[in-house]
C-alpha cells in the first residue's frame, strides 16, 4: 500500500502543474496630472486586495512604473515581503511569455487597456475595462496548457 501511495505521489507532477494569474487594473486614481496617484479609495481598495491576496502563495509581483498601479501593488508587496518588479507595457506578448515560463501565482497589475490585452496574450478571455470602472480581480488558473478566467469584486471597506 505504501509503494502504490509512493508512485502516485511521483506521478503527480507528471499530470499537470497548476498556477494561479491575478491581474488588475490600478484602483481609483486622482484626476489630473500625467501620473496621478491612487485616491483614498483606491487605497482602501488596495488594502482590501493585500488582504485577499495574503494567502494565495503568490511568488512574484508585476506592476508598470505608473504611480496609481504601483501604489495599488504596494500593501501586498509590503505584507508579503515580495518586491514590485516593473514591466512595460509596450511589450505585452514577451512580457506574457515570461509569465507563463515562470509557473508560479503572480500578481500583474495594469491599466484599463492593457490588463484586457495582457489577459489575452495569456491565453484567458478578456473582457472590456471601462475607464470609470475599478475593483475587479482577473483570475487565470493555468493547468498545462489549459487557462480557465473568472474575475471576482475587490471592494474597499
Amino acid at each position: 500500500m505504501i509503494k502504490l501511495l509512493y508512485a502516485v505521489l511521483l506521478l503527480l507532477p507528471l499530470n499537470g502543474y497548476c498556477y494561479d494569474l491575478y491581474l488588475v487594473r490600478h484602483f481609483e486614481k486622482q484626476s489630473g496630472g500625467t501620473d496621478p496617484g491612487l485616491t483614498q479609495q483606491g487605497q482602501l481598495r488596495a488594502e482590501a486586495l493585500a488582504d485577499y491576496l495574503m494567502p494565495k502563495n503568490i511568488q512574484h509581483i508585476y506592476s508598470t512604473k505608473y504611480h496609481r498601479t504601483k501604489q495599488t501593488a504596494q500593501p501586498f508587496s509590503k505584507r508579503s515581503g515580495l518586491g514590485v518588479q516593473f514591466y512595460s507595457p509596450k511589450q505585452l506578448t514577451a512580457f506574457a511569455q515570461s509569465i507563463k515560463a515562470l509557473q508560479t501565482n503572480v500578481l500583474i497589475v495594469g491599466h484599463s487597456n492593457t490588463t484586457p490585452e495582457l489577459i489575452s496574450a495569456l491565453g484567458g478571455v478578456a473582457t472590456k475595462i471601462d475607464e470609470s470602472e475599478y475593483g475587479e480581480l482577473f483570475i487565470l488558473q493555468i493547468c498545462d496548457d489549459r487557462v480557465n478566467t473568472k474575475s471576482i469584486f475587490i471592494s474597499a471597506p
